[in-house]
């Protein structure tokens, strides 16, 4: 094998590495975070004069949550408070996706425009009162905005 031939195969070598080791990097980062509560509104549904909301919550911890009670407010399109309201999304065991629905009576689902959680109004748990918003991670796989 010549000079220029073995020349080239490190380049390549190098430049096979060099991706793998951003291909991990990039991994990296798109890990979520291992600990709190990951809470994503998943879906809207009316339903018989009611507005049904799913969510998919995840106690991303490695301690078991035995109530979590979440402060919950409604906006409509135009940005105006609809309702306050509390969301008992019960027991969240670590590491377990739960899935929890709400029907709010009277309610449109074309009128909800953003979801806000203003805060944990109750949380207990065996690592304290605050593993309910430390770490509080919100998305919304539909068009209505999870905020917190």
């Amino acid at each position: 094998m010549n000079h220029q031939s073995q020349a080239y195969k490190a380049v390549l070598a190098i430049a096979a590495l060099s991706s793998l080791g951003g291909a991990a990097l990039a991994q990296d980062t798109d890990t979520p975070p291992k600990s709190g509560v990951q809470i994503e509104l998943n879906a809207l549904q009316d339903q018989a004069g009611a507005c049904r909301l799913s969510f998919v919550a995840q106690n991303a911890g490695t301690t078991d949550i035995e109530e979590a009670v979440y402060e919950t407010v409604l906006f409509d399109r135009a940005g105006q408070v609809m309702m306050l309201t509390l969301f008992d999304f019960r027991d969240l065991p670590s590491e377990r996706p739960r899935v929890r629905q709400f029907d709010l009576s009277d309610v449109a689902c074309e009128d909800l425009g953003r979801v806000l959680i203003n805060g944990a109004s109750q949380c207990q748990s065996g690592g304290g009162s605050t593993l309910c918003t430390e770490g509080l991670s919100l998305s919304s796989r539909i068009d209505v905005e999870l905020l917190g």
